[in-house]
């Protein structure tokens, strides 16, 4: 196959596919005689990553594949497709979550020892739910505590390739400044007013699925 033809073939594929896609599932749609190999499509995927220079989308690797994807500085507009708005996460959510993708592999009882206050079950539940997050294993102490992790999805949506995309934690001044349209900018909240939040935002959400 002609490097002007995978080209065309990938970006087809690209576009059509509902999730991103990994170099290796992107082998197994040539036969061999298309001589398709790794370094080609690599070198393809380049070349139309080139091509978005000027536009309106680019084509990004995240943590489970290549996508096209519309840029972020042009999300305010793009976000008029949807009346809803974004799911906005309390505060204590937001620290929880660092904290796993920083410290990961990571106990319920070390996040709790970090902040100084119980973690909600509420907040894990949204996590797992929402496939942020994940048991990766069992800490060999008494009790054998579960283990958190994060996942493909959260790299997905954070659109990171991988941990080691994330800001240094000392650059960090405030939790928002991971991802501030998560943020819940309400002053003087209690935790447990927040993981209340939390709660009533998911059921809404789910009550309207």
């Amino acid at each position: 196959m002609k490097n002007n033809e995978l080209i065309c073939v990938l970006e087809a594929i690209l576009i059509s596919a509902e999730k991103p896609m990994t170099i290796e599932r992107m082998m197994h749609y040539f036969q061999p005689e298309d001589k398709a190999s790794r370094a080609n499509i690599r070198g393809a995927l380049e070349t139309l990553q080139e091509r978005c220079d000027g536009r309106g989308f680019e084509l990004v690797e995240v943590g489970s594949g290549f996508r096209y994807q519309t840029r972020v500085e042009y999300k305010d507009w793009v976000s008029k497709h949807w009346d809803e708005k974004p799911p906005r996460y309390s505060r204590a959510l937001l620290e929880i979550l660092a904290l796993i993708m920083y410290r990961q592999p990571t106990t319920r009882a070390e996040i709790e020892e970090i902040r100084g206050v119980a973690v909600s079950s509420n907040i894990i539940k949204t996590l797992i739910e929402r496939e942020w997050i994940r048991v990766v294993g069992h800490k060999e102490v008494p009790g054998r505590p579960e283990l958190f992790g994060t996942t493909s999805q959260l790299l997905d949506y954070f659109n990171l390739n991988s941990l080691d995309d994330l800001p240094a934690l000392s650059e960090l001044k405030n939790i928002d400044e991971i991802y501030p349209e998560l943020a819940k900018p309400v002053e003087g909240e209690s935790e447990e007013t927040e993981e209340a939040d939390v709660v009533e935002n998911e059921s809404k959400k789910d009550g309207s699925e």
